[in-house]
Parts: C-alpha cells; sequence; structure tokens
C-alpha cells in the first residue's frame, strides 16, 4: 500500500467522508498550485480484488497490479513511491474512493502524468432514481456489507469514477478498467470479471458522494481504456506458466514493454485485441470516451493521434520519444555479481510458457544473459561477459536475443468441470490416442481448449475455445459417445496444433530484420489500407519516432473489417541489406488451416497432368513485393462466409526449403492453384517452418547440447508479424 500505510488508515476514511469531505472535493486549480511541484509527477492507483467475501474469488487481480506496476516503474520512470495500491481488503469502497481524492486529486497538478487501474468484478445496477437504467458499477471489497437488506449495495458507479477522472486538473489521465459488466448463465473456460446484474438501492454514502462530484469543476478529458468495448462482452481472466492475470491487462502490458507506444490508440487496440484472439478470448478492447457517438470532431483527432506525444489534452502516460522497447528489465543481482533475476512481461503469453533454457537477452552494456531458469513472470539468468563491459544495474532493459523453444511441445486440452468423473475418464483415454495431445482438468493448468458438453443440447460434447467459443466442426452426434466425438476430432487437432506451433514464432517486437507488411483491398487507383505492421527493434538510435508514426500502424477500428468479395493484397518492404524468404500461414474462422502458394507460373506446355511446381518467395534488399503478384490469374479473392481470419507472415534469412518440400508432398489438382488455398498438411508444415528458421541460426552450432531437442531461433535471422481481421 505504501503511502505512509495510507496516511494511516485515511484518517478513519475522513470521519466516513464527513466533515473534511468538503476540504477533499474542492478539486479547483488553486488547491493543487499550492501544492506545486517544480518538475510534472506521474502518479499511479492501482487496484486489484481477488478475494470477494461471500462471492466466487478471482485469480488474476494482483497479479494485474503487479504487472501495471513494474511497468510504470521501469517503462514509464514512475517512482515507487508515487504508486499506491489498493489490494485485496484494503479496497473497500471507501478506501477506494479516499486514496482516490488524497493520492491523486489532492498531489495532481496540471502537466502532471495519472493512472488509475481497476481489476476485480463488475456489474450492472438498477437504480431507484433510474428504474428504467441500467448502470455499470465496479465492485469493491466490501460489496457485501450491506447484504441484510438484499436491494442496497455498496458498488461504485462508472459515473461517480468517470467525474473523479475528469475532475484532475491535468489532461494526462490515463484509466485502465480490466473488469466487465454482463455475466452469461453458464461459463466454459476462462473466468469472467462480472456478476448477475441486480435491482437494488445504492448505499446512501455513495449517492451523497456522487451528487457532490456533479457539483465539482471538470477540467480533465482522461482516456479510458476498457477490457470489452461491447456490452455482452465479458473480461476474462487467463491460466498462464505460474500465474493467473486478466488477459487485457497482460495484453495490454506486454504491448506497452516491446512496442514504442508512439502510435494512435486504436492501433494499439486492434493489436491487443490480436493477442486476445491468440489466448482465446473475443473480448475487443475498447476507449470508453471514443465509443460516445457525441464526440467532437477535435477530441476524436485526439484520441487517435499517439498518447505519449500527445501532450496536454489527450492523456498517455508521458514516455520519452526515444525509449526502447524490450522484453524485460532486471529485477535483482545476486552477491555473486553474476547470476540476475529478470521480470519477463514483455514476452507474448503464448510463447512465455515455451520460453526455455538457455534463450539469451542482450542488454544496452551488450553484455548478453542466458537464461538458466523461469517461473511465472521471473526468470534467473547468468551472466556472459564481455570484456570491459559497464557493470549490470538493476532496471537496465533487456531485449531478447535467441529464443529456445523446446521440440516436444503439446497440444493441451482441459476438460471441463461440468463433465461427470466417467465422462473425463474417457476423454482422458481417447485423447491420449493422439501424439502430440494433453489432458488436464479446467482451471487447473494452462490449457490452448476446453472440451465440455454442449449448453442446449447436453448430450452432445464439442471442442471450444477459452473464452466458449464452440469450435466450428467439433460437436459429436445427439447421444455420441464421448471417445467417439474426440476420435472425429482428429484433423482438427492437427490443424489447432500446426497453429500453435507456428504462433510461437511471433517477434514483431524483437526482430531485428527491418520489415513492413501492409494488407490492402486493391480498390480503383490506389490500395485501400487494412492494417500495417512494421517489426520496431530496427530504428536507428537518430531516427524520429515523431516521424515514423504515420507510417508505423495503420487502423481505423480495433478489428480491421475486409468485405466478401474484396480483392486482396500485402505489400511487403525489405528494408534490410539482405534478402529475405518469406512465408505466409493462417487460419480461417479458427478451424480451417490455409498458406499463401507460390505456384511457378511457367508450365511445360500440352501437358494436362503436369505437377505443380512452387518456388521460392524472396526479396531482393530494399525491395518491395505484393502478395499476390498483381494480374487476374493470381489475385487473391475474399470469398463467403462471414469468418474471423489469423494470418502469420514468416520471414527468414535463408530458403524455406523443408516448408516447401512439405507443402510439395500433397498433391494438388489444377484448379486449386490459388494464391490463397486450403493448408492440407498442416501440422507438418508448421513442424518444417521451425526446422527452417532454427536452420537459420548462426548459433545453432554453438549449442549442440540444445540443439538436439530444441528450436533455436535467432532474432537476426527471423521475423513473424500476425494480421487478424473480420471478414463480413
Amino acid at each position: 500500500m505504501e503511502r505512509r500505510t495510507f496516511l494511516n488508515r485515511i484518517g478513519s476514511i475522513l470521519a466516513v467522508l464527513g466533515v473534511a469531505e468538503t476540504e477533499w472535493l474542492s478539486l479547483g486549480n488553486r488547491y493543487y498550485q499550492a501544492l506545486a511541484q517544480p518538475s510534472p509527477r506521474k502518479l499511479a492507483l492501482l487496484i486489484g480484488i481477488n478475494q470477494y467475501p461471500e462471492i466466487p474469488t478471482l485469480s488474476g487481480c494482483l497479479t494485474d497490479v503487479e504487472l501495471q506496476k513494474e511497468l510504470l516503474i521501469n517503462r514509464f520512470g514512475f517512482q515507487g513511491s508515487d504508486i499506491l495500491t489498493l489490494t485485496d481488503e484494503e479496497a473497500s469502497r471507501e478506501f477506494i474512493e479516499a486514496a482516490f481524492l488524497d493520492h491523486l486529486g489532492k498531489q495532481a497538478k496540471p502537466g502532471d502524468v495519472v493512472v488509475f487501474h481497476f481489476s476485480g468484478y463488475g456489474s450492472r445496477v438498477k437504480l431507484e432514481t433510474s428504474a428504467d437504467t441500467m448502470q455499470n458499477a465496479l465492485l469493491p471489497v466490501n460489496v457485501g456489507e450491506y447484504a441484510q437488506n438484499d436491494k442496497i449495495v455498496n458498488y461504485i458507479l462508472e459515473e461517480t469514477l468517470l467525474l473523479l477522472l475528469r475532475s484532475l486538473p491535468t489532461d494526462r489521465v490515463t484509466a485502465v478498467l480490466d473488469t466487465s459488466y454482463d455475466a452469461p448463465s453458464t461459463v466454459i473456460g476462462l473466468k469472467i470479471r462480472a456478476l448477475q446484474e441486480s435491482v437494488a438501492k445504492l448505499a446512501a454514502e455513495e449517492l451523497d458522494f456522487l451528487k457532490q462530484l456533479k457539483t465539482q469543476k471538470l477540467s480533465s478529458t482522461p482516456i479510458v481504456l476498457t477490457a470489452t468495448s461491447e456490452p455482452n462482452q465479458a473480461a476474462r481472466e487467463g491460466l498462464f506458466s505460474g500465474f493467473s492475470a486478466g488477459l487485457f491487462t497482460y495484453a495490454l502490458t506486454q504491448y506497452l514493454w516491446e512496442f514504442t507506444p508512439a502510435t494512435k490508440i486504436q492501433v494499439a487496440l486492434s493489436c491487443m485485441e490480436n493477442s486476445l484472439y491468440k489466448l482465446g478470448s473475443k473480448q475487443q478492447p475498447g476507449n470508453l470516451e471514443n465509443l460516445s457517438p457525441n464526440l467532437s470532431p477535435k477530441r476524436r483527432e485526439a484520441l487517435n493521434s499517439p498518447p505519449s506525444l500527445q501532450g496536454k489534452g489527450a492523456g498517455g502516460l508521458g514516455l520519452p520519444d526515444n525509449i526502447i522497447g524490450a522484453e524485460g528489465v532486471v529485477s535483482a543481482i545476486e552477491e555473486d555479481g553474476k547470476t540476475v533475476h529478470l521480470w519477463l512481461a514483455g514476452l507474448p503469453a503464448q510463447v512465455l510458457l515455451y520460453y526455455g533454457v538457455n534463450s539469451r537477452f542482450t542488454l544496452e552494456t551488450t553484455e548478453q544473459l542466458i537464461l538458466r531458469s523461469r517461473t511465472g513472470l521471473t526468470a534467473k539468468a547468468q551472466i556472459s561477459k564481455i570484456e570491459g563491459a559497464n557493470p549490470l544495474q538493476v532496471g537496465q532493459l533487456v531485449q531478447e536475443a535467441v529464443r529456445v523453444l523446446p521440440r516436444n511441445i503439446n497440444l493441451t486440452i482441459a476438460l471441463d468441470t461440468g463433465l461427470e468423473r466417467i465422462e473425463r475418464v474417457d476423454a482422458t483415454s481417447a485423447f491420449a490416442g493422439f501424439s502430440h495431445v494433453s489432458t488436464v482438468v479446467a482451471g487447473e493448468k494452462p490449457a490452448d481448449y476446453v472440451f465440455a458438453k454442449l449448453q442446449e443440447i447436453p448430450s452432445r460434447y464439442g471442442l471450444f475455445s477459452l473464452g466458449g467459443e464452440l469450435i466450428p466442426n467439433t460437436t459429436g452426434e445427439v447421444g455420441e459417445a464421448v471417445k467417439l466425438t474426440v476420435q472425429r476430432l482428429a484433423p482438427k487437432l492437427s490443424t489447432l496444433f500446426a497453429a500453435k506451433l507456428w504462433r510461437l514464432t511471433e517477434n514483431q517486437g524483437s526482430s531485428r530484420l527491418p520489415l513492413k507488411a501492409t494488407l490492402e483491398i486493391i480498390s480503383g487507383i490506389s490500395p485501400q489500407v487494412v492494417m500495417q505492421r512494421e517489426t520496431i527493434r530496427t530504428f536507428k538510435p537518430e531516427t524520429s519516432i515523431k516521424k515514423s508514426v504515420e507510417t508505423r500502424l495503420i487502423a481505423s477500428l480495433p478489428t480491421a473489417i475486409v468485405p466478401i468479395g474484396s480483392r486482396m493484397q500485402y505489400r511487403v518492404e525489405n528494408q534490410s541489406d539482405r534478402p529475405v524468404y518469406l512465408i505466409l500461414v493462417g487460419l480461417n474462422n479458427n478451424h480451417t488451416a490455409i498458406a499463401f502458394y507460390p505456384w511457378q507460373t511457367s508450365q511445360e506446355p500440352n501437358t494436362a497432368d503436369t505437377k505443380p511446381l512452387l518456388q521460392e518467395i524472396v526479396i531482393a534488399p530494399g525491395e518491395t513485393l505484393t502478395l499476390p503478384q498483381t494480374n487476374s490469374a493470381s489475385e487473391w479473392l475474399i470469398s463467403g462466409p462471414a469468418c474471423f481470419c489469423e494470418q502469420q507472415l514468416i520471414f527468414s534469412t535463408v530458403p524455406f526449403s523443408e516448408t516447401l518440400a512439405a507443402l510439395s508432398t500433397v498433391k494438388y489438382s489444377t484448379a486449386e492453384q490459388q494464391p490463397i488455398g486450403s493448408l492440407l498438411n498442416p501440422l507438418d508444415v508448421a513442424q518444417a517452418l521451425l526446422q527452417d528458421l532454427h536452420n537459420a541460426s548462426a548459433l545453432k552450432a554453438q549449442m549442440n547440447g540444445t540443439a538436439a531437442d530444441s528450436y533455436i531461433l535467432d532474432v537476426n535471422n527471423w521475423a513473424s508479424i500476425s494480421f487478424s481481421f473480420q471478414v463480413v
């Protein structure tokens, strides 16, 4: 908690927000100027609640607080003494509101940076004062304090929080709400941070507090980032390797670790949505204010400009223009001076789980760190000394250099707790018949998918995403035995496992290959940009980030939309001094594997049975290539039905020999020679891709012992960029 144990428990909560309340609510500029300091401050109030009395516990809210605190200190320059945390029993309604007023309201001044974070339950409540309207509310830990009368609740209305945020005298205010308000009646997969709505009367103290807030001067226009952008979406928690966390908080903090956030807010949300999808959730993060139809054009433009470059009127975290991205930070150095502790919150969640021993990181000192062990988000690494290197310091950022992945990775299926014991036994036995598939009990260990009963037809079984979405074409017949349903999943499991493997190559943040890829709709004179991705660790120090903002990432909506019937292409620019080779793989609607097939255009004439030939896609240094080549014979046309598409562009400095060999083992008819088509042997191709990237690493010869049972991937020789879009 700190801040002198929150001013000795805030003076009996300001006599329960009584006598001194008027002074605390005097939020005018004169009061702040009296407290002004010579330089702007960075203040944060972080709240996380796992343990609610008489309500099912959550698991990841305290981790969220830790993720945010480490990010703010190590990436944004916050002082630990300026970050106040309230967790579990500390996070009562009275304490939260008093902490906001004291720690943020009483200290902040114009130009300061302020961050507010809440992780916990949300709900909707119908108030007696507005019986026709349900209002969003955050649940403090003492939500049940008024349980003697079930029509009175101790919630904090979202409206109250927004008024508090707007009352601050600085325009650099960011709030993060990892909660949601609509709870489904049944839940499959990950925990949901929402309770069923209720018709209730709000505590009188909260109504009085809200009434007084409405009389205050509102000078701030905060940015409020939310875990969901639609009322019926659910904010979910993920179970990772050794820890749980809010999916939104993990995606947000991981993005801000790896990337220089000099991008539009909507672009950041688009990248986070892509990460959330890979974690099994279709929740779409949003910006609360930007959802308003009454937003002025000037304010909307400000929200869509880069937060760290906006200055006044646009929020942001106050990040210096020249800060570098990183995968983690040195958190401690042992007495021997040779072993360091790392905080690795900058690695993508799906990669962290398999991040292997002997992976390597570099520091600004050019020293290398060799990973020796990892538990959750923390790791131990050994210093590989370089002559004349500067001494290591706590707080130094570390960047990925070599990624080591085990070869014995499995697809993990969680068995839903709604299954009877005999059903779980049968499912475990059936899944054991597949190589590379293992089972766990849902909620006990990390998993990729969930095997469960269909809610509407309990006598049928199916495969679900961790977010509870049924995977198409995975359901058994009515009354069919568990083993039969599992056995018919064989091709689907192979496809999903292949997708898991190529997702492990994602490294847009850490790759040292300077590449830019743009997804375009071919329309009229000039193509319409859908989204753009660029490896970002390749900027030269003298390059101005401000100049590169507009070419970094482009997106108009959190989800990129592509209409059915669109003619599409990728425009890929190789900004390096070496030729690079390219492979494209992906999933349509999370169930059908696809790939780009580089067919050779020259075929022997007058031969009907000529075997189609595949060729390498190579991009020369400084050259730009469109994929597919723009001509009517090889156009990429988006066909129905509506679906969600995920595609991975994977680059290497050496040819994809193994991958092309795997692609060539399947017989294709002339009619199937489309540029983007079904991938008939996805698992073989995925394993060949990893082997090709391993072969591109110059370090594999130095790491013979590791190479035998691992893939060794060097950031200097590979890049893997993900694109996700909705076909409508």
